[in-house]
């Protein structure tokens, strides 16, 4: 199975999954990995690391931006198979636990189905295991502040709202942000392009997620590797600025 992978800078890949992102950091022979898309899209995934010249068992970490299906679908995989320590802001790993889940309700989903795209989004997220059960077993917080010790040495950048852990990951070496879902530049239920929040149901505290784009904003980075839609190459400030106006 071929996958959709973007070179986009020096040892990093934006890979596009069945409606999602995950990213590729590499540095040697060693591999971080960011996000894992949908319990659907493993074999994507294993073909993602394969066409970046790498195998599962040389992924050093798996990091989460949130506990969402559609980002954490092989994390488990990957920890269960090959031993793959993964982390997450330390109030994200009660959710990749399933200790609660934060994520919107197939009634929600129903509510909104009269807005353009989202049956067929509800439709494909549930083929893809969007509602199965896929906890990891033994998530790990950060082990401390500024940069984590593997490869592409990315800082985590709390970024509440959309979830209340959620993280992005701010690569200061490569100019490069990796927003998950806390700034996206598009998804298949919205007919918004470019850089915005995703639309209202999805979030846990929406006004936390647009206050979250500050965060962003103060960021010196050029490259924006969303969770959802395509890269976006420019200014990260500007980008979460206008995110930011948009949802006002």
């Amino acid at each position: 199975m071929q996958a959709d992978v973007h070179h986009v800078a020096d040892g990093t890949y934006l890979v596009h999954g069945s409606h999602t992102n995950w990213v590729i950091l590499t540095e040697g022979d060693a591999v971080t990995l960011i996000d894992t898309g949908y319990p659907g899209d493993r074999e994507q995934v294993l073909a993602s690391l394969a066409q970046v010249g790498s195998a599962p068992e040389a992924v050093t970490a798996v990091l989460i931006t949130h506990a969402h299906n559609d980002h954490l679908g092989a994390a488990e995989h990957l920890s269960a198979a090959h031993g793959t320590p993964v982390y997450l802001h330390e109030a994200e790993v009660p959710h990749a636990r399933r200790e609660f889940l934060h994520q919107v309700s197939v009634g929600t989903v129903l509510r909104n189905g009269w807005r353009p795209g989202v049956l067929p989004w509800a439709v494909h997220a549930l083929r893809s295991g969007g509602t199965a059960h896929v906890p990891v077993t033994a998530p790990l917080a950060f082990p401390g502040p500024g940069a984590l010790d593997v490869p592409g040495r990315p800082v985590p950048v709390h970024t509440p709202g959309h979830t209340d852990g959620h993280c992005a990951y701010h690569l200061p070496g490569t100019g490069v942000l990796v927003s998950g879902d806390a700034l996206v530049t598009g998804h298949p239920t919205s007919r918004t392009e470019g850089p915005q929040l995703l639309p209202d149901m999805f979030h846990r505290e929406r006004s936390r997620a647009a206050a979250s784009l500050d965060a962003l904003a103060v960021l010196e980075a050029e490259v924006l590797l969303p969770g959802h839609g395509p890269v976006h190459r420019g200014p990260v400030r500007d980008a979460a600025l206008r995110a930011r106006e948009r949802a006002l």
